[in-house]
């Protein structure tokens, strides 16, 4: 009887390994969103399912998970708290900086709030929207 070398062992291991590949290819979910609508009209059901239609609208680290944007008009310390390179500090200066001068208007606001620096701006645009109306469906 002939033994088997390593590469044969190991040809045999590959094999395997993109046999399995393929059979949990063809098994895995597509990538088609779970729900038909667009990310702005996610509600929360009672259960706390992400749904469309009647619901609440998802705040805080639901709404980030989900990838809505947050008004710095609105947002509290605590939900800025969350944006990524924020932190309690930033957030409680930009509570304070809104509350002194009254809304944002423009980034140039925000950019002038100390702490906040081009890379902090430049998260705080992809994050944030300066909605005059306060939050409403895909802002919060």
């Amino acid at each position: 009887m002939r033994r088997v070398g390593r590469t044969s062992a190991l040809a045999v291991v590959s094999l395997g390994l993109l046999a399995l590949g393929f059979v949990a290819r063809a098994r895995w979910p597509d990538a088609r969103p779970s729900l038909d609508c667009p990310p702005e009209a996610v509600r929360l059901d009672a259960a706390g399912l992400a749904t469309c239609g009647a619901g609440t609208v998802p705040t805080g680290a639901t709404a980030l998970a989900l990838g809505l944007k947050l008004d710095l008009n609105v947002a509290s310390e605590e939900e800025l708290a969350l944006l990524p390179g924020v932190g309690r500090d930033l957030a409680r200066r930009l509570v304070t900086a809104r509350e002194e001068q009254g809304r944002f208007t423009s980034w140039d606001d925000v950019d002038a709030v100390p702490g906040v620096g081009a890379a902090k701006l430049q998260t705080l645009r992809a994050a944030a929207v300066l909605d005059a109306a306060g939050a409403r469906g895909g802002v919060w």
